[in-house]
């Protein structure tokens, strides 16, 4: 009662992402918003429906909605509900609750995950943060509009009911995807605070949506990005995954350096994309990615992370093999300079950086085309990542186009077309981090006996 005479004799002003007048949803009709039904998920609809029949509110939430929003199918489904965990667990046959920080539910359907989600409360004063004010741990529940205010960002904080076809707006969202702008809800420096994460969202929905950050959001986001390295190294290696594969990639990395946000999260990438190779290199390793992506088709880790950290790799060959070690154990040296440092800021698991040691290994046997070597390269479990890599590597610049056309031929070959092709002398130009054999030393006349004495 005094907190309150005092705000309003003095007039303060309640917390943005709090404030009573987003306790009431704007509520739109089918009419109003326009979501074509046939793009909600057949078993998303089925949860909702559950846990409503059984007497809790439930609806579709988060970038699902926004998706809806704009004509697109979504490709993953979150629900939330007044459920509890337990609750909501007892109601699915394949329902499994995870996290620590905030408890979720995962139900499955076959091979289709759905996550559910508890309406969250304010955050719990007492609730376990770092010192720097990220939160570690919130399970606090709450109402749908205290939920609302718990969500990131306008576009994201609105909960769409498949029964009734309605959307519920607490924070504007949906004028602000009709303006094309990126709003956080609430305080930025307090949100930014609490999961530095946020930043790198700001960025990825920014490039991948092509709205405009909405200043108030943006202006914090320099002087706060070292938070970043607060953040455990798995979740922002997860997040760069996210905004590496949004389908808009380059995007995305250049919004980064715009930010400031890029330092710490890929080392060396300024100077990589600053060199005219490097840059065409991964410009084009990140147009591939982009293209896959927009096609539905897989995208291998392994392959993006080798493509971006290629060009540290080959710097760092090249000094090896000045040095004096021979090419193969130098690449191997530099493979483990540049992974032993993104280690530090991204948490590349170790099957990934596996794979990516394979597909850089792989580079300079490319190189030998004779005997018995192209067969061997035919069985190796990472051929086709490596011959990909191989194919970038020539239309960038940094190789000579005959070699990655003879290996085309040669994997799409019969048998008497991959004989005809070992049988043939390969060109002598070798390109950039390709190794060079040795001409075989000339021999003088043979020395007589007596001679050598």
């Amino acid at each position: 009662m005094i907190k309150k005479f005092i705000r309003k004799i003095l007039g303060v002003k309640k917390s943005g992402h709090l404030a009573s007048d987003h306790a009431t949803p704007v509520i739109l009709s089918a009419k109003d918003h326009g979501i074509n039904p046939q793009l909600v998920s057949a078993n998303a609809i089925r949860v909702t429906q559950t846990l409503q029949d059984n007497g809790f509110k439930a609806f579709i939430v988060g970038g699902a909605v926004r998706d809806l929003l704009t004509g697109v199918k979504p490709k993953d489904f979150d629900i939330a509900t007044n459920a509890t965990p337990e609750q909501v667990k007892r109601l699915f046959r394949r329902a499994f609750i995870i996290g620590r920080r905030f408890q979720i539910v995962h139900v499955m359907f076959g091979q289709d995950l759905l996550e559910v989600t508890t309406f969250r409360g304010p955050s719990d004063k007492a609730a376990l943060t770092d010192e720097h004010g990220r939160v570690l741990r919130d399970n606090t529940f709450g109402e749908q509009h205290e939920d609302a205010a718990r969500r990131d960002f306008s576009i994201n904080a609105m909960y769409y009911d498949p029964a009734s076809q309605t959307v519920l707006d607490y924070h504007g969202g949906i004028k602000d995807i009709r303006k094309k702008t990126l709003r956080i809800i609430g305080v930025p420096e307090e949100r930014y605070r609490e999961d530095p994460v946020r930043m790198l969202r700001v960025v990825r929905f920014a490039a991948k949506l092509q709205f405009q950050i909405d200043d108030a959001t943006r202006a914090p986001i320099a002087v706060m990005a070292p938070l970043i390295n607060n953040v455990p190294a798995a979740r922002v290696f997860d997040e760069m995954l996210k905004l590496l594969t949004s389908g808009h990639a380059m995007a995305c990395l250049q919004q980064l350096r715009k930010e400031g946000l890029h330092h710490g999260l890929m080392p060396l990438l300024d100077v990589v994309l600053e060199q005219p190779m490097g840059e065409k290199f991964v410009t084009l390793a990140l147009a591939n990615t982009d293209a896959r992506v927009q096609q539905g088709k897989p995208v291998s880790p392994s392959f993006l992370f080798a493509s971006l950290l290629w060009h540290q790799v080959l710097e760092k060959w090249e000094a090896y093999k000045a040095a004096g070690e021979f090419p193969i154990p130098a690449l191997h040296l530099a493979a483990d300079d540049v992974l032993n440092r993104q280690t530090d800021a991204l948490a590349i698991q170790r099957k990934v950086a596996a794979d990516m040691r394979d597909i850089w290994a792989m580079q300079p046997r490319f190189e030998k085309r004779i005997g018995k070597t192209p067969y061997k390269m035919l069985e190796h479990q990472r051929l086709r990542a490596g011959y990909d890599f191989l194919l970038l590597r020539c239309a960038s610049g940094e190789l000579d186009e005959e070699t990655g056309t003879w290996w085309t031929e040669f994997i799409e070959g019969d048998a008497e077309t991959r004989e005809r092709l070992i049988n043939t002398k390969p060109r002598t130009a070798v390109a950039a981090g390709g190794v060079k054999k040795r001409k075989p030393r000339r021999r003088g006349p043979k020395k007589t006996a007596a001679a050598q004495e």
